[in-house]
């Protein structure tokens, strides 16, 4: 009794070890595995970025030394500002006269605002540049489509007076006719490149302003320059994810397998000592002459040595029997076989051996049916599923049994009022030496290979075995054969 307690107090505190030590290196690696993640895809934004920012200065460097270029050529034929000098002075002169005969501040405003429209519209509708850079850029084979925009940065009326329209504010500084004393800076946006910047003076006028194109599909050109730099970081990152989760996944099952095995061990290792222990003391107990006095004594220890070997003998066949079908493929004897009956038969041997101790009922549809089956090995996947739905109950065992056919193939459903099993574990309960716990400890003895055998002999079969459970209300088992 004290060699069975201590043997299972050890082997409690054993599987809590295993458990915690698996977690603490599993989340070890997690977190070390995403920090190293992170810190990877931070390394590459910035890259990208700096990247980037690189092709865009180029991009803006090379746009406008060939504007300028084509600015140059244009300008030594002929002025792309011939047209709109000759508009803008006519109204120039005509606006001078009526900004002269008002005196309302509010009224002076407003016209300002009208001239300077004007001038911005003359300026943007009448040049013909854009249609000179578009064709250039065409036989240079740059992109042709690019939005442009002038922005004024000076605009007087001269006549008797001097009216200011507009001033922006890096002009304030203005000398003789209207010429900036400092050098102006660019009023266009960050995605603009300003091209050409000029001053007009005429009679009535005097105009600075500057001429900017900005391409629309700008971050599409910078896109296919930096394509490959883009694709060769988004790729480097995806093979990182994925072989971390490979690793991280073949790690959790190494470890997963570890401990299966570990807990297998133990198992067999408290399995085997029980009858060595049991017959161990029946052969010290027959060493004493009491016992040697009493023939019913020596019977009983007898009997006890022979069932404790029988056990012992049956524990060492079913690791045999492991080994022996991960070698080699399961060579099934099947024949046409009566299900209902071998069903019936099974059942019946069943309740014998428990003593009746289970409430069963049995449901069977077959209609005569017989199917291709191996009869001692399915007689060994019905036992072990019977067995499981006693063993793993808490209170009197309820059994029904279903077996009927659909779909073309035979179907056994036997539900029990068992403990049932969670969630986590219904994904492996098919697994080799698997036992699912209740909480860290195994309340139940076993090698947790019943239902790894049900589903090899139902896999050699040709048909499948599967589960529907929840804690506390029992679980439902169903097997599918081929007819």
């Amino acid at each position: 009794m004290f060699l069975s307690g201590f043997l299972s107090l050890r082997k409690k505190l054993i599987h809590l070890t295993n458990k915690q030590l698996l977690m603490n290196k599993k989340n070890t690696v997690l977190v070390l595995g995403i920090f190293a993640i992170i810190v990877l895809i931070a390394a590459q934004v910035i890259i990208i970025k700096g990247v980037w920012q690189q092709k865009d200065e180029m991009l803006s460097l090379r746009y406008r030394s060939i504007s300028q270029e084509a600015v140059r050529t244009l300008f030594g034929r002929r002025s792309a500002y011939d047209t709109v000098r000759f508009l803008l002075d006519d109204y120039s002169g005509l606006a001078i006269k009526e900004l002269e005969n008002i005196t309302d501040e509010k009224a002076l405003a407003e016209k300002k605002k009208e001239i300077y429209d004007y001038f911005l519209f003359a300026l943007n509708t009448e040049q013909d540049l854009s249609t000179y850079l578009s064709d250039y850029f065409k036989r240079m084979g740059y992109e042709a489509s690019f939005n442009h925009r002038i922005g004024i940065n000076n605009l007087n009326l001269i006549g008797r007076d001097t009216f200011n329209i507009y001033q922006n504010e890096f002009f304030a500084n203005r000398g003789v006719r209207g010429r900036p004393r400092q050098e102006p800076v660019e009023t266009g946006s960050k995605s603009s490149i300003m091209v050409y910047r000029d001053i007009l003076i005429d009679n009535y006028y005097e105009l600075f302003f500057e001429y900017y194109i900005d391409f629309s599909d700008k971050s599409k050109l910078i896109l296919r320059e930096t394509a490959a730099s883009l694709g060769t970081s988004i790729f480097s990152i995806l093979i990182v994810i994925i072989i971390f989760l490979i690793t991280y996944r073949n790690l959790v099952e190494e470890k997963r397998l570890s401990n299966l095995k570990t807990d297998f061990i133990n198992n067999m290792t408290h399995e085997l000592k029980t009858p060595l222990a049991t017959i161990t003391v029946a052969g010290k107990t027959l060493e004493m002459d009491r016992i040697r006095k009493d023939d019913s004594k020596i019977l009983e220890t007898a009997k006890l040595i022979g069932k404790q070997s029988v056990h012992l003998n049956q524990l060492i066949n079913m690791i045999l029997e492991i080994s022996m079908w991960e070698r080699t493929q399961f060579e099934l004897d099947k024949k046409k076989t009566d299900i209902e009956d071998v069903m019936k038969d099974i059942v019946l041997s069943f309740q014998t051996g428990v003593g009746n101790s289970a409430n069963i009922t049995q449901k069977y549809d077959f209609n005569g049916i017989k199917a291709n089956i191996d009869v001692v090995y399915f007689t060994t996947l019905i036992n072990n599923l019977l067995s499981n739905a006693v063993k793993y109950c808490d209170k009197e065992p309820v059994i029904n049994i279903e077996g009927f056919i659909q779909d073309g193939v035979v179907s056994i459903r036997i539900t029990d009022n068992g403990i049932g099993i969670n969630k986590n574990d219904q994904k492996h309960v098919f697994d080799k030496f698997y036992r699912a716990s209740s909480g860290n400890i195994h309340k139940y003895k076993g090698l947790g290979l019943g239902l790894y055998y049900v589903k090899k002999i139902a896999t050699a079969h040709g048909g499948d075995v599967t589960l529907s459970s929840k804690p506390g209300k029992g679980s439902i088992f169903t097997v599918t054969l081929p007819l």
